[in-house]
């Protein structure tokens, strides 16, 4: 089987639980270090899936690897390759099929409750975890909806939380946090949180509180998006 490819666009956002996932179910997978130079690949056959992960960057940055990536996406929808996005990876699915990005309302930093919205493609995805389960979250923008995809997910803090369009699921949320990647981005980003007065920002303390337990139920909601993701894996 080929290698499911996995896109780092900053050292402290790789794959965290999506990497745990793949290894049980021996699904192979390869992380290509956008954030290290490392070139995009040209041709999305080349891989079973297309995995594209966080980071603190915008996609309206003018940023010498964002057009690749752009289009190895539009590439791979064509090319009936899966593909994936985790906030970031959300954002340059949305805009790479004719979405826009653009600032959102509130910046949202922390755990939060999305909704699951009632429709046959949102059960389908997160049925599992309807009608609503919390999240994490850490972004100040946020995508719309491209041509031909559907909304699943919604809060009150961001109306698109993530949408579907075939075998193709892009998402403003986290479900991919374990707790090493939470002590380490509220490390780098106590600074970030201490000046916000936004509604939807949570304190350190507040972040970290029962993270274990939170982390557990959000791994739950994770393997069911995953298992319905891995199923179109091109092998």
């Amino acid at each position: 089987m080929k290698s499911v490819a996995i896109f780092r666009h900053a050292p402290t956002e790789g794959p965290g639980y999506f990497a745990t996932y793949l290894n049980r179910h021996n699904i192979p997978w390869r992380v290509i270090g956008v954030d290290l130079g490392e070139p995009v690949p040209a041709d999305p056959r080349e891989f079973s899936g297309l995995v594209f992960m966080g980071g603190p960057m915008s996609v309206n940055d003018v940023t010498p690897w964002i057009a690749p990536v752009l289009k190895l996406i539009r590439d791979g929808v064509a090319a009936d390759v899966p593909v994936l996005g985790h906030c970031l990876g959300g954002q340059l699915i949305s805009k790479a099929l004719g979405g826009t990005v653009s600032r959102n309302p509130v910046k949202e930093i922390g755990w939060g409750d999305v909704s699951v919205v009632d429709t046959p493609e949102a059960r389908g995805w997160f049925g599992h975890a309807a009608p609503a389960f919390t999240s994490f979250h850490w972004h100040g923008e946020t995508f719309t909806l491209p041509p031909g995809a559907v909304r699943v997910l919604t809060n009150v803090y961001c109306e698109n939380q993530a949408f579907v369009l075939g075998p193709h699921l892009g998402m403003q949320c986290h479900i991919e946090m374990t707790p090493e990647m939470i002590a380490s981005w509220c490390e780098s980003g106590a600074g970030e949180i201490s000046r916000s007065r936004s509604p939807a920002v949570q304190s350190v303390a507040a972040i970290k509180e029962g993270g274990e337990q939170r982390l557990n139920r959000l791994h739950a909601v994770a393997d069911g998006v995953y298992d319905r993701w891995t199923a179109g894996l091109k092998r």
